[in-house]
């Protein structure tokens, strides 16, 4: 199946395609070649075994503006989970060579905008653009329950609770404020993470920020059970924020798990690394650890005390085939 924005394919939007593909199987999945060009569309796809691979990750667009402080026409806000540009809800999905991005702007004037709602098993991105401000990326599921409100509201809200494995292979990051979230198993390879600079001279009167703290790249919510969170491995850490103002993350909840492996830092990155989030007692149960890391923002010397260097034995524990051990049998390395 091939979309294309001037009619010279099988369908002029992705939505189109994706609604009248059939669901792919383990031996022959549905492919969706989507030519270049900008599609400002609302993405929801809930079939397995698809293959959605762009002309080139530049030139593919896929592009939405909602966010959490629009509201319905009932006058209810969006939320995060609703702000999404595409929603990625099924198992075996493969996508490749394309920009999904939100284009609502800066978190200070409209809230959390998602650009990739992820929420699966043996999900991969490889050679992709996610772009935002706030909240660029969810690696679903969502948590147990909310810690505010009675429900996170959503198009997964309410369903059963499945943490997933996923792989972002040689992908392009950006955004500001916990622009990676979420409670799945994810591995970052090869990947460029780019923190956005939101302490700008164009920034509105009255905004209420902390001058000092330009961002967080992480908000992990892994579960307790959960041996691994996020991995990021060979990734390179850059941005136009002010130097010392971005943390490696801070904990959505208490028991995240974050791991830097031989990643390149900028100078970006603040001195202690991680942040608590105002919550003390998480200091004692998440675990955020480096190793091999390197770059002006990779020194541990005045790193807080609640993180951790990885030995060498438990480093070579941090490999693809044994984070994606959990689960159903996957071989994410022969997708094409």
């Amino acid at each position: 199946m091939t979309v294309a924005p001037d009619g010279s394919g099988d369908y002029r939007s992705i939505q189109e395609a994706v609604d009248h593909a059939p669901s792919g199987t383990a031996e022959q999945r549905t492919v969706i070649h989507i030519r270049d060009g900008v599609y400002k569309e609302k993405l929801h796809i809930e079939k397995p075994f698809l293959y959605l691979v762009g002309e080139s990750a530049e030139g593919t667009i896929i592009t939405y503006d909602d966010y959490a402080r629009k509201t319905f026409p009932d006058g209810s806000p969006y939320h995060t989970f609703n702000s999404y540009t595409a929603l990625f809800g099924a198992d075996d999905l493969t996508v490749e060579n394309m920009t999904v991005r939100n284009d609502a702007g800066r978190g200070e004037l409209v809230g959390q905008a998602l650009a990739a709602y992820v929420d699966g098993d043996r999900i991969r991105f490889r050679n992709c653009r996610l772009i935002g401000h706030q909240d660029t990326l969810f690696t679903g599921p969502l948590p147990d329950k909310p810690l505010k409100r009675g429900s996170f509201g959503g198009p997964r809200d309410g369903l059963r609770k499945a943490v997933g494995r996923q792989w972002y292979d040689g992908c392009y990051i950006e955004g500001d404020v916990d622009f990676i979230f979420g409670s799945a198993t994810a591995v970052f390879t090869d990947c460029e993470i780019f923190s956005r600079n939101r302490l700008t001279a164009d920034n509105l009167p009255n905004v209420e920020r902390h001058p000092e703290i330009n961002g967080w790249i992480t908000a992990a919510s892994t579960p307790e059970s959960s041996p691994y969170g996020y991995v990021f491995i060979r990734c390179r850490l850059t941005g136009d924020a002010p130097a010392g103002s971005v943390y490696l993350g801070r904990p959505w909840r208490n028991h995240a798990k974050v791991a830097w492996i031989d990643c390149w830092m900028g100078a970006h990155i603040r001195a202690e690394g991680w942040d608590n989030w105002n919550k003390p007692e998480s200091e004692a149960t998440v675990t955020y650890v480096e190793y091999g890391c390197r770059g002006p923002g990779a020194d541990r010397q005045h790193r807080v005390s609640w993180s951790g260097t990885l030995p060498d034995e438990q480093a070579d524990q941090y490999t693809l085939g044994r984070i994606f051990e959990q689960g159903a049998p996957w071989s994410p390395f022969s997708d094409s």
